[in-house]
């Protein structure tokens, strides 16, 4: 977006697009696209199978069609392939999960203004997370849901060749470990990460029948060094919940950890230079204000310079480019 496509038309749709985000927020937390599946119902029909009001059900489900999630056919309602595939809990594809995260970061983002105007952030803590088992459950599958999409690429995008023991780093459900381990027959894995997360792990490594090559390691890598020596460590997501002096610890920590030849890569939404594009980092540097003490989206420049402070050298910038501006940053140890 340019300075030059701002208009009063497009100003009042950006405004009022949180609508038809809530929209798509309670058709899946109240399970309409699931409960439609491959079939077509009116809604009397679901608000009766679901328990729901009719009058609500029957907005809502107009709203959707209006929305192009549902097709409206004699007054009845069926999804559409790209719903059915997306929306449905019982596709493989399943994004409701990360949807459903969005919806619970809403009550922080309603409180941008006051968070700014009085400096009380955040709003809430990204510990409050380990506390909460239906917003953990929608955090860490969310974070599958979205690596479930990218991990093959990148697992085929990156040599490791030769490389024996893989550390993933804060690795909630351990996607991208399984998609290296899937990609590299030699290597093992670890995922490290706080113990509330383990049950995740492990059923989604076992789903992928990859218990004999990745092991879950339970611990808090902002209060204790990293045991073990590894080859390769990935970060994926993991420094923007940081503030600078915390990034740099999890990194010499992580370096610490790791053989003298040893690659660590970087996988974050990356800001230019400059640090007002590209647009989604920018605004999801507001998201980590309002949800972390100190976290934030970080430049090219920045997670080079933590890189280059904790021994890493021959830094450089990988060619993938993923959605909402993510990046990959490599380097290797001496």
């Amino acid at each position: 977006m340019t300075a030059d496509n701002w208009n009063p038309g497009l100003l009042l749709e950006t405004s009022g697009n949180y609508w038809s985000a809530c929209a798509i927020h309670a058709g899946v937390d109240l399970g309409l696209f699931t409960a439609l599946g491959d079939v077509t119902r009116s809604p009397a029909q679901l608000a009766g199978s679901l328990d729901l009001d009719e009058r609500g059900v029957q907005a809502l489900l107009n709203a959707l069609a209006a929305l192009r999630l549902l097709e409206k056919r004699d007054g009845k309602f069926a999804c559409t392939e790209f719903s059915k595939t997306c929306l449905s809990k019982d596709s493989p594809h399943y994004l409701g999960y990360i949807i459903q995260h969005h919806h619970h970061l809403m009550a922080a983002w309603q409180q941008l203004a006051g968070a700014i105007r009085t400096g009380d952030t955040p709003v809430r803590s990204s510990g409050d997370r380990y506390t909460d088992a239906e917003w953990l459950e929608s955090f860490l599958m969310g974070m599958f849901n979205l690596a479930s999409a990218l991990a093959p690429d990148i697992a085929g995008s990156i040599d490791l060749f030769g490389r024996e023991h893989l550390l993933d780093l804060g690795g909630g459900p351990g996607t991208y470990a399984i998609y290296f381990c899937r990609q590299n027959p030699q290597l093992q894995a670890s995922v490290y990460d706080l113990p509330d997360t383990r049950p995740f792990a492990e059923k989604t490594i076992q789903r992928f029948d990859l218990a004999d090559r990745i092991k879950f390691i339970a611990g808090d890598f902002l209060q204790h060094d990293i045991d073990g020596s590894f080859d390769v460590v990935w970060l994926s997501h993991i420094l923007h919940s940081a503030d600078a002096d915390a990034c740099q610890l999890i990194l010499d920590r992580a370096v610490a950890a790791m053989r003298p030849g040893g690659m660590i890569l970087i996988h974050d939404f990356i800001l230019d230079n400059s640090m007002d594009q590209p647009l989604y980092p920018a605004l999801f540097s507001l998201n980590m204000l309002l949800n972390t003490p100190g976290g934030q989206a970080y430049s090219e420049e920045q997670i080079m310079g933590f890189l280059d402070r904790a021994g890493v050298r021959d830094l450089q910038r990988h060619p993938f480019a993923g959605p909402n501006a993510s990046g990959i940053i490599i380097g290797v140890i001496d």
